[in-house]
C-alpha cells in the first residue's frame, strides 16, 4: 500500500483543517515523513517550493492541488511558476469543473475532478435556531443571511476581494433591504471591514463574529434562514458543504461546486432570483468522502 505525503501549509487556514483531517483519518496510509512516501499531495500548491526539488524527484509520484485560479491574477510569473510545479506533477487534483477547464490548456497530465469531503463531526446540528439565535443575541423573527469568509486582502482593509463577490454580496442585500425583505446579516470571520461599511452606509442591521472557534461557527450556521454564495471564482466553497450538512438553504452563483450539489434553480448571477436549497452532499459524507483521493493516490 502506497505511502503518501501531504504538504501543510500552517497558515491557520481552511487547508490545514483538511489536512489535518485527512492525517487522522487514513494514517494507515500516511507518511509522517516525507523520505518514506511513495505519493507527495502537494494540497498547498502554493507552497510546493518549499521542499526542495530532490524530494520531488522522478522515483517519486506528486499529486498537485489546484483548489482555483482567478485569470486577472494569472499573470505571466504565475504562468511561469505552474510551468515550472508541472515538471514535477504527475497528477492533478482539483474541486471543480471550472478549475479543471481553466487549467487543461496549461498542462497535459491527468486531472481528476473531486470535490472536498463533508465532516459530520465537525459540522452537526446541536440545538434549535430558536435557542441558537437567543444564545447569540440573534433577532427572533428576523430573516437571517450568513456570510463567513474575508472581504479584503490583508494589505488593503478597504477594497473588495473582487474574486470573493462583497460587492455582489452587498447589492444582493441592499435590493432586498430596500424591497422590505425584514434582514439582519451575520457575518463572521476577519477581514469584513468592506461588507461592514456598504451594510453601515445601507442602515441594514448586521451582527459580526470576529474569528469565532468552530464551535460557535457551527451554531452560527444553524441560525440562519439564508446562505447567499456571490464569489465570481470558487474552489468550493466549503460552505455549500457545511451548510449541506446542517440543512441550511443557499443560492449560489455558477461557481465552484455548487452545479455538483444544488439544483439549477439555485444557481445564477442573480442569486436574489435563485430559488434556495439545501446543498445534497450525501455521496461526500464520510468515509466515502476519502474513497476517491484514496483511489487516486493508490493509482496515480
Amino acid at each position: 500500500m502506497r505511502k503518501v505525503y501531504v504538504l501543510k501549509p500552517g497558515e491557520d487556514w481552511i487547508v490545514d483543517r483538511f489536512v489535518d483531517e485527512w492525517n487522522i483519518d487514513n494514517a494507515d496510509i500516511v507518511a509522517s515523513d516525507i523520505h518514506g512516501a511513495d505519493v507527495i499531495w502537494l494540497m498547498a500548491e502554493w507552497c510546493w517550493n518549499r521542499l526542495p526539488s530532490y524530494m520531488l524527484a522522478p522515483r517519486r509520484k506528486v499529486i498537485t492541488t489546484v483548489h482555483h485560479i482567478v485569470p486577472q491574477k494569472f499573470n505571466d510569473i504565475a504562468r511561469q511558476e505552474f510551468a515550472q510545479r508541472d515538471r514535477y506533477t504527475t497528477a492533478y487534483h482539483v474541486p471543480n469543473k471550472h478549475t479543471e477547464a481553466f487549467i487543461r490548456p496549461l498542462t497535459q497530465k491527468p486531472i481528476h475532478v473531486i470535490p472536498y469531503w463533508a465532516n459530520e463531526r465537525i459540522w452537526k446540528k446541536t440545538d434549535s435556531r430558536e435557542a441558537l439565535r437567543k444564545k447569540h443575541g440573534l433577532p427572533d423573527h428576523s430573516y437571517l443571511v450568513g456570510s463567513f469568509q474575508r472581504d479584503t486582502e490583508g494589505s488593503d482593509l478597504v477594497s473588495p476581494k473582487m474574486e470573493k463577490g462583497p460587492d455582489l454580496l452587498a447589492d444582493t442585500l441592499e435590493r432586498a433591504f430596500n424591497d422590505g425583505v425584514g434582514l439582519h446579516v451575520v457575518l463572521a470571520g476577519w477581514r469584513r471591514q468592506y461588507i461592514i461599511g456598504r451594510l453601515e452606509r445601507a442602515g441594514i442591521p448586521y451582527t459580526y463574529f470576529e474569528l469565532p472557534t468552530q464551535e460557535v461557527l457551527n451554531e452560527l450556521y444553524q441560525t440562519l434562514d439564508l446562505y447567499p454564495v456571490t464569489a465570481r471564482y470558487e474552489g468550493g466553497p466549503q460552505s455549500l458543504i457545511e451548510c449541506g450538512l446542517l440543512g441550511i438553504p443557499c443560492v449560489s452563483r455558477p461557481v465552484g461546486i455548487a452545479s455538483a450539489v444544488l439544483p439549477l434553480g439555485a444557481i445564477g448571477d442573480k442569486v436574489e432570483l435563485c430559488t434556495p436549497a439545501v446543498p445534497n452532499v450525501e455521496a461526500l459524507k464520510l468515509p466515502a468522502g476519502y474513497a476517491p483521493f484514496r483511489k487516486l493516490i493508490e493509482e496515480v
